[in-house]
């Protein structure tokens, strides 16, 4: 669906558009010759990656910044006003997020409701706000939620994150099934980056790890596995390639379906199995 939204024109809208992936994203989109509203905090990262998106696209080409923080659902009605009011919408790309919070099960209340309204009840707000004006319109258009790793496999540390990174799945899916169940010309897809130097990144570590993927070789993995119509999209890096992340996730399922321990790839006594099955994917 994503090359007929280019086709039949319009914008893209993408929240957390400043920096990372989201930046990338919008250059990529008015590359493609869509309109690009880039949706941030309000600052000079937001100003400069419009003028960077700017410069980069024709002159055909519109791209404005527009002040948004995905907390408040009026940003988010704000935002689709001022997106609905220039054109349609070919793209809505619900990419704010944060990490970086520390949290247990028990502790940290604070960073558990903010880890939640950022990354989850941003992506929708997002939703709620764009997607019926979306399906009203009857016309190619894209949904992309970006997801985690972290809420797939949902790795011991930081269950917040990880938990607002799997309600984001849970949602797309119920999203794209709802969307074909109504026979919508929109496709939703949940992308999922893998390790990538993004400027969240670099301001803990100063050079991009030999492992990492920068953020136009996420991108560009993305937009080229959505134009193939993919739904779950978790991109690669120089460390894990495609079948070892599908042997992660197959792991993760196996802990339902053989009734493990809970998280067994970090169970002592299941190390062994999980490095054996990570290497050759047999049992």
């Amino acid at each position: 669906m994503y090359e007929e939204a280019v086709k039949a024109g319009g914008y893209a809208v993408v929240t957390g558009a400043a920096s990372g992936v989201g930046r990338v994203a919008a250059l990529r989109f008015a590359q493609a010759g869509l309109g690009v509203i880039l949706a941030d905090l309000p600052g000079t990262a937001l100003e400069e990656a419009v003028a960077e998106v700017r410069a980069a696209a024709s002159d055909e080409v519109e791209v404005v910044g527009k002040a948004t923080d995905v907390t408040q659902e009026a940003d988010l009605s704000a935002l689709a006003e001022t997106a609905f009011a220039t054109g349609e919408v070919a793209v809505l790309m619900n990419n704010a997020g944060i990490g970086g919070l520390p949290t247990t099960p028990w502790s940290e209340m604070e960073n558990w409701q903010r880890l939640l309204d950022i990354n989850f009840m941003g992506v929708l707000r997002g939703v709620h706000a764009f997607v019926p004006r979306m399906l009203e319109a009857k016309r190619p258009a894209v949904v992309i939620n970006t997801g985690s790793k972290q809420g797939i496999t949902t790795p011991p540390g930081n269950p917040a994150y990880n938990i607002s990174k799997a309600a984001v799945r849970v949602l797309t899916e119920q999203l794209a099934h709802e969307m074909r169940k109504a026979e919508a010309p929109i496709s939703a897809h949940l992308f999922v980056p893998g390790f990538t130097y993004t400027g969240m990144i670099a301001a803990r570590i100063p050079e991009k790890p030999a492992s990492a993927w920068t953020s136009e070789q996420t991108v560009d993995y993305f937009i080229d596995r959505m134009s193939k119509g993919d739904f779950y999209i978790l991109c690669p890096d120089n460390d894990v390639d495609e079948v070892r992340d599908r042997r992660r996730v197959e792991w993760a399922a196996r802990d339902v379906l053989e009734n493990r321990p809970a998280l067994s790839r970090w169970h002592p006594d299941y190390a062994e199995a999980f490095s054996a099955f990570e290497t050759s994917g047999r049992d």
